[in-house]
């Protein structure tokens, strides 16, 4: 065997030419060979661990060989993006003392460990933050008169790495780092915050202010958290602020006590080791690791290093000037936070320091949102930040639920947290932050719509629906009627696809106007030929057309706008038929209507008063049980009939929902539909004649009017049951024919 791998040796160049791939491993064996003392060759899994993983991993670094020196080609090439301060060479050194967290304190180290955070995950923003402190409070200490002008220091930076062999997952700084005594006073006290006793002794000083805006810590127990994860912490640590300090190193598994004793070869800061469980391996991945750290703390100030490579390079764009952030960062920023692919259509960046410290970059898409992106379960796209550290996601109390298709960050240091940072405190706080934002982002969309408005009706036409929504959900009057002025509506004034607000609806509007009208109609072309929109339109009234069903839903929710009232012009036409039809008759006595010259047609014939109250009675009794009353009206001009119902609109949101189970029987007799008839009507004139020569022809006639005139106000949901009506009419129309 011996002399087959020293054969193999010396062939190992000829070898490496024909087969690259396992050229380099050949290479080392007869490396490996020529350093052996002895002439009795070992088989590879007698190697030993150490030797066999170098053979391993020279394997997993293979590449073809040249004919030159194995030495030379063995080498590996430097990496210039792997940068890593880890080296494993830190040790206890003497003896160690022994503490005993009191009774209370592992009751409380118990709480924290196993109850107090939802997420295992957030154990690793806690340390990352923690970290972060440490260097800032060493920049800190550089920019006040405590720091010692001979002292040098390194990069702030921050390092993980991970060990799947080991089971291990180590955190290192290159902060301001412990003395012996601030390692047993910080760490072997549960909810002491030594960020916060630092805040307190800056806030003495000139920079007071500006450390206080930059740590993060808060309560002292987010290291604990490591506990969720390890069955033992070593945390070695080297002051900077104290040249003669020596290094310590505390250890502690969880249960009840510490250990603290000096350490040797400890760079200056804090490096924390922690022995995870076998339920945590997970943390023990790199790209898991990777992923936790970007979500978390992707945008912490510092430098942070997994396994020798930056995790967070990108910059809080929420922190810079909005004048100098170009279209390319924002459309980058905007794909890493929402996780889309298309670009924002609008860019809204918000800033303030009082009465909130508040930063907001908020994104609207581009592409239109998707059916379940619609739905009221969907969550918010809103990240909050706290001092660039992620603290929710998903934001959801910061925006009302109506915004949901916003995306982006916001980051307060003012927003209340609860002790494990995870959730929002102080309901009146969080009530100011989420009315700032609100306000100020329907100023913006009004702004932008003032700017470029064919830009802003296709934001209209795909989120239109959100902006609905938020009438009917908000209470506030006030806030109702700015969401409100967002809408774009069609009218009748207008010529076909031009749209127009509100506040511009109410602007051409003469003084003594004290009703906006509406209709409710599938198109255009049906609200036009509406019977309900005739009534009103000798009195030369615009009208805003609606034309999805829930449009009317929506501004009957919203009741009034700038001091005048909503109103259907169904709700119109319904008014008393004597105040209603003087009117028209004075109207049309001294103004000729365009549409009656146009409809002369229709023949100045009209009923007698007679006969048209004798045609109403005799309607009356044969629609019996469907409508209320019959009654002559002077509002129409080329339709036969109108149905009036009070409140139409309510009425039909609640046939579409509480009754739309009920018989048509039981509908139409709540409703209490009142049929209004137009005396001068060919068909009217006609049934007229027909109620004494042909009774049940029409009596035919009129529940096929009545019908019609249901089926145009939205309230008979099935029009089949009239087919048969229809049909035994046209046989009849056809048997008159010669």
């Amino acid at each position: 065997m011996s002399t087959t791998l020293l054969r193999l040796s010396a062939n190992a160049a000829t070898l490496a030419r024909h087969l690259p791939v396992y050229g380099r491993c050949l290479t080392n064996c007869a490396a490996l060979t020529a350093m052996t003392a002895t002439p009795t060759i070992r088989p590879t899994w007698q190697l030993g661990k150490t030797r066999f993983s170098s053979i391993a991993a020279l394997y997993n670094n293979r590449r073809p060989l040249s004919t030159t020196s194995s030495s030379a080609s063995s080498a590996p090439e430097p990496d210039p993006d792997y940068h890593s301060i880890i080296s494993n060479a830190e040790r206890s050194r003497g003896s160690s003392e022994r503490h005993a967290f009191q009774a209370e304190t592992r009751q409380l180290l118990d709480i924290v460990a196993k109850s107090l955070y939802s997420d295992r995950h957030v154990f690793v923003r806690e340390l990352v933050s923690n970290a972060s402190d440490a260097l800032e409070k060493l920049r800190h200490l550089r920019l006040s008169s405590a720091a010692d002008s001979n002292q040098q220091f390194g990069p702030l930076e921050i390092h993980l790495q991970t060990d799947e062999d080991k089971r291990t997952l180590t955190i290192q700084d290159t902060g301001i780092g412990m003395t012996r005594d601030e390692a047993v006073s910080n760490l072997g006290t549960i909810a002491r915050s030594g960020s916060q006793e630092f805040i307190k002794q800056a806030a003495s000083g000139s920079g007071g202010q500006t450390a206080s805006a930059s740590v993060i810590g808060q309560f002292g127990v987010g290291f604990y958290a490591s506990f969720m994860v390890a069955d033992k912490i070593d945390v070695y640590s080297q002051s900077s602020c104290q040249a003669d300090a020596k290094p310590v190193k505390w250890s502690s598994d969880g249960l009840g006590s510490y250990e603290v004793s000096e350490a040797e070869n400890v760079s200056p800061g804090t490096k924390i080791v922690l022995h995870l469980k076998p339920d945590s391996l997970e943390f023990a991945k790199d790209e898991n690791l990777r992923t936790i750290v970007q979500r978390y703390s992707g945008f912490v100030a510092a430098p942070i290093f997994v396994n020798g490579r930056r995790v967070n390079p990108a910059e809080p764009l929420w922190l810079k000037d909005a004048s100098k952030v170009t279209q390319e960062e924002h459309q980058e920023f905007y794909r890493l936070v929402s996780g889309a692919y298309d670009a924002p259509r609008y860019v809204f960046s918000y800033k303030t320091d009082a009465p909130l410290n508040l930063r907001a970059l908020l994104y609207i898409p581009e592409s239109k949102p998707a059916l379940w992106e619609m739905s009221r379960d969907s969550e918010s796209g809103v990240a909050l930040y706290s001092k660039r550290v992620l603290v929710l996601p998903k934001a959801q109390p910061l925006l009302p639920r109506w915004l949901r298709f916003l995306k982006g960050v916001v980051d307060s240091e003012d927003v209340p947290l609860n002790l494990s940072r995870e959730l929002l405190q102080d309901s009146r706080l969080i009530r100011r932050i989420n009315l700032a934002l609100t306000g100020r982002v329907i100023r913006f969309l009004s702004e932008q719509a003032k700017k470029d408005a064919e830009k802003y009706a296709g934001f209209h036409r795909d989120f239109g629906l959100f902006l609905k929504e938020g009438i009917v959900t908000t209470q506030d009057q006030a806030e109702r009627e700015k969401i409100a002025d967002l809408l774009r509506f069609e009218t009748s004034a207008q010529q076909p696809g031009q749209l127009t607000s509100l506040s511009e609806y109410v602007a051409r509007q003469d003084a003594s106007s004290r009703n906006i009208l509406f209709l409710s109609a599938p198109s255009r072309q049906l609200a036009e030929t509406s019977p309900y929109l005739e009534a009103v339109r000798h009195r030369n009234l615009e009208v805003i057309f609606l034309y999805e069903p829930y449009d009317e839903l929506v501004l009957m929710q919203l009741g009034q706008f700038a001091g005048k009232q909503l109103q259907s012009v169904e709700n119109e036409a319904s008014r008393s038929a004597s105040d209603d039809d003087n009117a028209s008759k004075d109207e049309t006595s001294t103004k000729p209507d365009a549409d009656s010259e146009q409809h002369d047609s229709a023949g100045d014939n009209r009923l007698s008063e007679r006969d048209a109250n004798d045609l109403s009675s005799f309607m009356t009794t044969a629609l019996a049980g469907r409508v209320k009353l019959v009654k002559p009206t002077n509002r129409l001009t080329t339709h036969p009939c109108v149905v009036c119902i009070k409140d139409l609109g309510a009425v039909r949101h609640l046939l579409r929902t509480t009754m739309h189970d009920r018989p048509a029987e039981e509908r139409l007799r709540l409703m209490e539909p009142v049929l209004e008839i137009n005396a001068k009507h060919p068909l009217i004139r006609k049934l007229s004649i027909m109620r004494t020569g042909d009774p049940d022809l029409a009596k035919l006639f009129a529940l096929q009017l009545c019908d019609n005139a249901l089926t145009i106000a939205g309230v008979l949901e099935d029009p089949r049951a009239m087919i048969d009506r229809l049909n035994e009419l046209l046989t009849k129309a056809a048997e008159k024919m010669p």
